[in-house]
């Protein structure tokens, strides 16, 4: 590694932790230097596959005037703790979504990020995939003309996939269950192509996962500019699928895994195929963390907008337990 690259410590080391380890490998200018878990097992066997330091405490790494910044995939619930405790050391965050269980524990891990200097950034990285980076261009030059609907599904298998009592299967771990987990993703698109969010309604169901929590979830949003859109999120289908269709006045957009990308105009008798170059999303938003670091830019996605996203979620799943449309005001409002 360059002399002059970022150095990054790991912490808590679940699968995603490889995942992003595995981005870093392949992101210019960062490099991962040190990992902590509780599990000594565990940081052994992440220090050896990723060359670097197992750290025997988080805070041996947070005393380490070698380290850089933080890659922070610890459980929802202790977000708001490791995260203050990296910027109270005078170390970036990089924070995988969602920002925290709570929009006030959001905003709290935003501002103390702010108030001593830190760049917080938020792990969304399926807004960097070419296709919306496309559908938004397309957007912003008026080809969609007036946005009016939108439909999302973002959907995976994940029965037998963690162990028993594992956080994402409780309710006190992962409150609002798959939709808090991955729908973030999919609102922080629509909202990134269609404007904020204004009003929700939910609906929440458990049917195949272990634990107390939904494996399936829905949501209709009405946006600021008053289109309507739908998000359904699955932990509990026969595997992975994508969906993304946004419809205009003009010309609609729609995407999935199997179709890829196709777009419709006014006046065509079909769709026509979009051709795009798929990119490494995850290595991007690595680069783009260590770029922070190292020039003072901000991310494309900080605590701000990560909280108010998670604001949509925390909406929805109020509304589905007490069967009433929320706005996002009011959750703002009280922090949810």
């Amino acid at each position: 590694m360059s002399s002059d690259s970022i150095r990054l410590a790991s912490l808590g080391l679940g699968w995603w932790s490889d995942v992003l380890a595995d981005a870093v490998l392949r992101a210019p200018g960062v490099e991962i230097a040190s990992c902590f878990s509780r599990s000594e097992d565990k940081r052994k066997t992440f220090a050896e596959k990723y060359n670097c330091n197992a750290a025997n405490s988080y805070e041996e790494i947070l005393n380490d005037t070698n380290i850089d910044g933080i890659i922070n995939t610890t459980p929802n619930n202790v977000h708001l703790e490791t995260s203050s405790q990296a910027a109270t050391a005078g170390k970036h965050v990089f924070l995988d979504k969602p920002i925290a269980n709570s929009v006030a524990e959001g905003m709290e891990i935003t501002r103390i990020c702010k108030e001593a200097g830190i760049k917080l950034s938020i792990g969304f990285q399926r807004r960097r995939e070419n296709q919306f980076r496309w559908i938004n261009k397309s957007i912003h030059d008026g080809k969609f003309g007036v946005l009016v609907q939108a439909e999302a599904n973002i959907s995976r298998d994940r029965l037998g996939k963690f162990e028993a009592g594992h956080w994402r299967y409780s309710s006190e771990g992962m409150p609002g269950g798959v939709m808090l987990q991955i729908g973030p993703h999919y609102v922080d698109v629509l909202e990134m192509l269609i404007g904020p969010v204004v009003d929700v309604s939910g609906m929440l169901s458990q049917l195949v996962l272990p634990g107390d929590n939904p494996d399936v979830a829905g949501l209709v949003m009405k946006h600021e500019n008053g289109a309507i859109s739908t998000l359904n999120a699955g932990y509990a289908s026969a595997g992975e699928n994508y969906v993304m269709n946004i419809y205009g006045k003009k010309a609609s957009a729609f995407f999935d895994l199997t179709n890829g990308l196709n777009f419709f105009e006014q006046g065509d008798t079909a769709p026509h195929s979009i051709t795009f170059e798929q990119n490494d999303t995850l290595a991007e938003q690595m680069e783009e963390f260590g770029r922070c670091i190292r020039d003072g830019s901000e991310p494309e996605v900080g605590g701000e907008w990560a909280s108010r996203s998670l604001a949509v979620i925390r909406a929805g799943v109020k509304s589905a337990r007490e069967r009433r449309f929320v706005s996002i005001e009011e959750i703002m409002e009280t922090g949810e």
